[in-house]
């Protein structure tokens, strides 16, 4: 199978668009892994070559959002809220699910590191999202990530919460399976065609999130 991109999507136009300096974007050995940051570099701060607790990726991605409300004047800021995401991806040959359990584990202990989660009242959340590329996905391994589910409160929710996502994508037989948390995996499924430019990773939704815990009103 072909990891091409859609045909439709133009990064160096889409990068144009956006005023993104693409000489400021990595340049990955692996191919593939350079048309996913293609993807992700509209909304994430992109490296190469991260080794975090003696872990290597060799795509590493970083996205901050902040939200803001006002009362009257921009000056006078109130429910100020903080997203942040971290996402770690890396080719294995065959994913195990003792791997990625050793994966979950990193993510709570970077989750204890302030460095990474700094719990305070205006952390709405982190989310660590782990993308494992492979050449064959095991059906045990598809089974554990579907139903993964990891999300803890931070002072019962006042400090807000961090989420661990997993994703696993077989390239080659266009394949991917991915926790309910883990959305920007997406960008990982080169065989689809890219969304529209608002919609293309998961700022809208975490946009719509935050503005929705903010005012449970909309």
């Amino acid at each position: 199978m072909s990891e091409n991109t859609s045909e439709s999507f133009d990064p160096v136009a889409a990068a144009e668009a956006a005023g993104i300096e693409r000489d400021e974007i990595p340049v990955w050995d692996d191919e593939y892994l350079d048309r996913v940051s293609d993807r992700l570099m509209f909304n994430y701060d992109l490296e190469r070559d991260e080794t975090v607790r003696g872990e290597r990726f060799p795509l590493f991605a970083e996205m901050r959002m902040e939200s803001q409300k006002h009362f009257f004047h921009p000056s006078l800021e109130y429910a100020n809220h903080e997203h942040r995401e971290f996402l770690f991806a890396r080719r294995v040959d065959r994913p195990t699910v003792a791997e990625l359990e050793r994966l979950v584990a990193l993510g709570h202990d970077l989750a204890d590191d302030e460095a990474w989660v700094q719990p305070d009242e205006e952390h709405f959340g982190t989310d660590f999202t782990f993308v494992i590329v492979a050449d064959e996905l095991p059906s045990e391994v598809a089974e554990f990530v579907a139903e993964f589910k990891d999300r803890t409160l931070l002072k019962f929710g006042y400090y807000g919460h961090y989420e661990i996502g997993l994703a696993v994508v077989a390239p080659e037989r266009e394949e991917i399976v991915k926790s309910d948390s883990a959305a920007s995996a997406e960008a990982f499924a080169l065989w689809r065609d890219v969304p529209p430019a608002a919609e293309r990773t998961i700022l809208g939704r975490l946009r719509d999130a935050v503005a929705k815990r903010l005012d449970p009103g909309q």
